[in-house]
């Protein structure tokens, strides 16, 4: 992890964000505003985005929003002050990688990156993971189903490439857990949310599910 693009309105906030990621030797661009912060990242190349909720201009969730519908998949870890259930899961619905609440242990946050910059990058492989209508490009890192492309971002992308290639064995949410967070791991609503999204994307358009529910151990896919 190398370059960040800080979108933050609270100068305090963004100071001491400034002065811990720039004295491990990372390069931070700055946005005090929704509109700036969208236009910055679609311009550059970032490793990550932090990205706060409440802005001015144009809000985190709809920059967050517009990224993902212009093609964007930089991770976008939010960060805000609002810690209730719903405003993470609608975070999650706009296309946010990951979510910390304010005030946050700068450890902490710096560890979330990282486990998402790893995620993002990954082993980029030349290999095609196949199973049953499901078909993932490892070099480009696009999912398709029925050859029809899935707007996955890196997490859900992530969560897939494990359970294609578990499959048809079922994955434990403790095994997708480790994967995407490693020793990080947030609370339960955070997997439950980007399951949710995963399914929208793989089984919604579609008349039959493959991704199954294993009540009380994890998932699997389903081969039609």
């Amino acid at each position: 992890m190398k370059k960040i693009l800080l979108v933050e309105d609270n100068r305090e906030v963004a100071g001491i964000l400034f002065d811990y990621f720039e004295y491990l030797g990372m390069e931070l661009d700055y946005a005090d505003n929704g509109e700036l912060g969208l236009q910055l990242a679609l311009e550059g190349r970032f490793d990550v985005i932090l990205l706060d909720l409440m802005l001015p201009r144009m809000d985190g969730l709809t920059v967050c929003n517009k990224l993902r519908e212009a093609g964007n998949n930089t991770p976008v870890l939010m960060l805000t002050a609002l810690d209730n259930r719903e405003d993470m899961l609608n975070g999650f619905q706009h296309g946010a990688d990951d979510y910390l609440t304010k005030p946050f242990d700068l450890e902490i946050l710096e560890a979330r990156m990282k486990a998402l910059v790893r995620r993002y990058k990954g082993e980029v492989a030349s290999a095609t993971v196949q199973f049953g209508q499901i078909r993932i490009d490892q070099k480009k890192r696009q999912a398709y189903r029925q050859d029809k492309p899935l707007a996955l971002n890196p997490t859900t992308y992530t969560i897939l490439e494990l359970l294609c290639n578990k499959a048809p064995d079922v994955v434990s949410r403790e095994e997708i857990a480790e994967k995407l967070w490693q020793e990080n791991e947030p609370n339960n609503d955070v997997l439950r949310s980007h399951i949710y999204q995963l399914r929208n994307q793989l089984d919604k358009p579609f008349p039959t599910p493959m991704l199954i529910t294993v009540p009380k151990i994890g998932f699997r896919l389903e081969e039609l």
